[in-house]
């Protein structure tokens, strides 16, 4: 029997299972995250994410958008409250292929899959009034950055904000050379 017809009659009995077989383009979603510091760069703005339960950065699915700086930005006011917020550079400082765990998300069950993660640096001041978006984190606070690796419990991500506080901190380094 071909496989196509095998998985059109399995039977899920797990919410994992149920998802899994109704999969389609969902093995992969483009996304564009937000590594966002302070104009000294000392600090970063992180979320308390409320799937993962750790502090992370700001971010979310492209959805169709083209234009991965703009969703970027419009996710960092979403889930942060900022409302002026500007790229370091317009360029696209890192480009990875993430893991998701399966988790549960507003009731329904999510299998894993990979994000194609676009990430930029933004900047914005430690003034702003900061607002928790409930649906996805329940914190939202700037961290020093030696202290960024301590308050994520991913592992994974690590070297991903450590990659963009390094070269985050070139840039800034050439923009006062010139």
């Amino acid at each position: 029997m071909p496989y196509i017809q095998q998985i059109r009659q399995f039977k899920p009995l797990t919410d994992s299972e149920k998802s899994d077989k109704q999969r389609r383009s969902q093995l992969a979603h483009l996304t564009s995250s937000g590594f966002i510091l302070n104009p000294s760069m000392t600090k970063t703005l992180m979320v308390h994410h409320n799937i993962y339960q750790t502090w992370a950065w700001t971010g979310g699915h492209a959805d169709g958008d083209r234009d991965l700086l703009k969703i970027a930005i419009k996710e960092a006011k979403e889930e942060a409250g900022l409302k002026r917020i500007s790229p370091l550079v317009g360029d696209m400082l890192s480009l990875d292929i993430l893991t998701v765990k399966g988790h549960y998300k507003r009731g329904e069950y999510v299998s894993a899959h990979l994000h194609l993660s676009a990430a930029y640096v933004l900047i914005a001041e430690e003034d702003e009034e900061l607002t928790v978006k409930p649906d996805e984190n329940s914190d939202v606070a700037w961290i020093a950055v030696e202290e960024m690796n301590k308050m994520s419990n991913e592992p994974e991500m690590i070297p991903v904000y450590q990659k963009l506080y390094e070269r985050a901190l070139e840039i800034k380094n050439k923009q006062k050379s010139h």
